[in-house]
Order: structure tokens, then sequence, then C-alpha cells
């Protein structure tokens, strides 16, 4: 997966990841810092993208 892709992530992942980006802008962190951060969050949290075999 190219650095950037984001299309393995569930819409919850993507929504997850948006809310915690917005909170760090909030905060005055750089849009680019806060995106980094949210997504680092969202896979610490999560262990990544979607998994198989989980319904």
């Amino acid at each position: 997966m190219a650095r950037g892709d984001k299309s393995s992530y569930t819409d919850k992942q993507k929504r997850k990841a948006e809310h915690i980006e917005e909170g760090y802008e909030n905060r005055g962190v750089s849009e680019k810092e806060a995106e980094r951060r949210a997504w680092a969050t969202v896979n610490k949290q999560d262990g990544g993208g979607k998994k198989g075999g989980h319904k």
C-alpha cells in the first residue's frame, strides 16, 4: 500500500481520524501534523486498516 492511501480503512476509522484531527487543529496543531497524529492514533487503537475475517 502506498503511503497516504486510506482506501483500506473503514468508514468508521476515517470518521474517527477526522474527529481526532479536528481536535488537534482546535488546539493549534498544523493541519498536516494533526492529520499525521490522527492516523497514528487510529492505527494504534485499531491496528491499522480493515481486518479480514471479522463480520
